[in-house]
């Protein structure tokens, strides 16, 4: 759908500043202005979420932005409660953009009894008046066929790719890439492929759910500068040992490319007294104060790539365009002296 008119943006409160650097790519590198819609989002004293949208809705192509992150039960309400008051206010569109999708890893049964709540956030998004979704690095790609309306999918390996040549152009012939275990292997593959990297994987073996047992390396990493791809970190337990274990297999240096930084409880000291020599993540989630000063993190931002995705979304045109790194370095050329 094509509007004359253009895209509105509103905010929840979960990733807010993300929001507003999205507003601002938008108006100062594609010069479509752009700012956040005057809305009111809050709780009241008993927690239940009130929403107030102080500009005209009608007709208008809105997009809402916020990821279901930590708290996700608020920040998933705060979503449904804004789509279902755009709705009610006669939006001509209304797109859940959706940096990091919550629930994303209970895509299924693992045992009786178990819910599938992916699906059923799928089926609430759905039904507050949600017409399309525009995410990042899904945890299982088969999430998308949860929904029966058109979902993005975007990829943040074309940015770490970018951020590689960048930051270890001079190295890339002493690269690694990493999996942490067999079911990341074609997303660490990917990576490999964009900056023509081999590839190793790490051989997990788990005694029950989220304990680790034993870990083996697939691959000779000695002497490499190995690069861990995943793409969240939550407990950063898994990604610690993974580190620990490059090191004993002879890598030169460890560091590790996530695409949510989810980063709960001592993940973050976890991380600084670690191994890893360097953290990367994106800003999919919010960074709390102690992520951001901490010395071997490092965060990427997304709004260049979700911004050019919401203008591509509101134009009409080709939102897989932005999985190749070629269309996405002219993007970055601010952030980021490509090296060829």
């Amino acid at each position: 759908m094509t509007n004359l008119n253009e895209p509105k943006l509103i905010s929840g409160n979960s990733n807010r500043p993300l929001a507003e650097e999205i507003c601002h790519w938008m108006t100062a590198h594609h010069g479509v202005h752009t700012k956040l819609v005057d809305a009111r989002v809050e709780q009241f004293n008993d927690g239940e979420i009130f929403v107030e949208v102080f500009e005209n809705a009608r007709g208008e192509d809105m997009f809402i932005l916020q990821p279901t992150s930590n708290p996700a039960n608020d920040n998933l309400m705060e979503l449904l409660i804004i789509a279902d008051a755009l709705r009610r206010s006669s939006a001509a569109r209304i797109t859940a953009v959706l940096p990091y999708f919550g629930y994303a890893r209970q895509d299924r049964r693992t045992k009786a009894r178990t819910p599938i709540s992916a699906k059923l956030v799928a089926n609430m998004l759905v039904g507050a008046g949600v017409e399309r979704i525009l995410t990042m690095d899904l945890h299982a790609a088969q999430i998308q066929g949860f929904f029966d309306i058109p979902v993005d999918n975007l990829y943040a390996s074309p940015i770490f790719a970018l951020d590689v040549r960048a930051n270890f152009g001079v190295h890339l012939d002493q690269i690694m890439v990493v999996s942490p275990d067999a079911g990341g292997v074609a997303r660490a593959r990917e990576l490999a492929k964009r900056i023509k990297a081999p590839l190793a994987i790490i051989d997990k073996r788990r005694g029950k759910p989220g304990e680790v047992t034993g870990m083996n390396v697939i691959g000779n990493v000695e002497g490499k500068i190995c690069m861990i791809v995943d793409d969240m970190c939550d407990t950063a337990v898994t990604l610690c040992k993974s580190a620990n274990v490059l090191v004993q297999h002879g890598a030169k240096e460890v560091h590790a490319y996530t695409s949510h930084g989810v980063l709960s409880g001592p993940a973050v000291e976890r991380v600084t007294n670690s191994t890893l020599k360097s953290l990367i993540i994106t800003d999919s989630i919010q960074p709390t104060e102690e992520v951001l000063n901490t010395h071997n993190i490092r965060i990427v931002p997304t709004a260049p790539v979700f911004a050019q995705a919401i203008l591509n979304i509101w134009n009409g045109t080709s939102v897989s365009s932005l999985f190749d790194t070629a269309t996405l370095t002219p993007i970055y050329e601010p952030l980021y002296a490509v090296a060829e």
